[in-house]
């Protein structure tokens, strides 16, 4: 039976909306075959109004309406969500839902399904995040190029399996705030030396894109090369590094992501 909608997605929060907002501006998929559903009429409306998008309130509509579902829910109401899409059409489903895998999911829903799972970040928003993502239950080319073109539309994407989702969760979905503390430091500290907060956000904020923006173009060059460009013998900022590197920047940084994967590792255990 053919659907009347390509995607359909189950929740109308933040990271949804940067989803639904980020292939719909860039042209991967109509407004006309996307619909929304949550239970907040306010959520509804708001996604409706930023994206000119179809709603509904019924899961149960949704899923036998739509090709594709994708799970955009806290992990904590997947149970209810499962049990109100029960005996659905729809076997094409993603899910963006940190800690819950495949074989959870599948318990809920049914065996005879196809799963991708995703981590995205924050930044998808501004469209210009970074998402792992797992398409192997997709053998069908058209199908996995479908989810990957969805997420390439507002991101850079990198296919992993399953097992490496975790560290993908360390070093990308949640390392934005990893970037925001190191910024924030920086500010403090420009502003402890007598720059207004102003003036310290604007010049490392800036810094901090144009250093992305490099890291992104190096030809070739090395991450320490890099490094290397800005640290003239003698100069200054090599004296920043000798207290960056004596202070353990690497281990601690190291021991910061092991702590986030270990954690989303014991989650899908809960």
């Amino acid at each position: 039976m053919e659907k009347k909608f390509k995607l359909g997605v189950i929740g109308a929060g933040f990271m949804s909306s940067a989803i639904v907002s980020g292939a719909v501006k860039s042209g991967f998929i109509s407004k006309t075959d996307v619909l929304v559903s949550d239970p907040s009429n306010i959520a509804l409306e708001k996604m409706q109004n930023n994206n000119g998008v179809s709603v509904t309130s019924d899961n149960l509509k949704l899923a036998n309406s739509c090709e594709f579902v994708l799970f955009a829910v806290k992990p904590q109401s997947f149970t209810e969500v499962a049990a109100s899409i029960n005996g659905c059409a729809c076997n094409k489903f993603i899910s963006i839902m940190a800690g819950v895998k495949k074989a959870g999911i599948k318990t809920k829903i049914g065996n005879d399904v196809k799963i991708a799972r995703c981590m995205p970040n924050t930044p998808c928003s501004v469209g210009f995040g970074a998402v792992g993502i797992d398409i192997s239950d997709y053998n069908d080319n058209v199908d996995a190029e479908f989810i990957k073109g969805l997420f390439s539309s507002f991101a850079s994407v990198v296919t992993v399996l399953e097992d490496k989702l975790n560290v993908v969760t360390g070093i990308s979905g949640s390392s934005p705030a990893y970037f925001y503390m190191f910024a924030k430091s920086l500010i403090d500290a420009g502003v402890k030396r007598g720059l207004s907060e102003d003036d310290a956000e604007t010049l490392v904020v800036n810094t901090l894109i144009g250093s992305g923006k490099m890291l992104l173009n190096r030809n070739n060059k090395t991450v320490e090369e890099l490094i290397s460009a800005v640290c003239s013998k003698g100069g200054t900022t090599i004296e920043a590094v000798k207290v960056y590197e004596e202070g353990g920047l690497y281990d601690l940084s190291e021991k910061a992501v092991n702590a986030c994967v270990n954690r989303a590792t014991e989650l899908e255990n809960v």
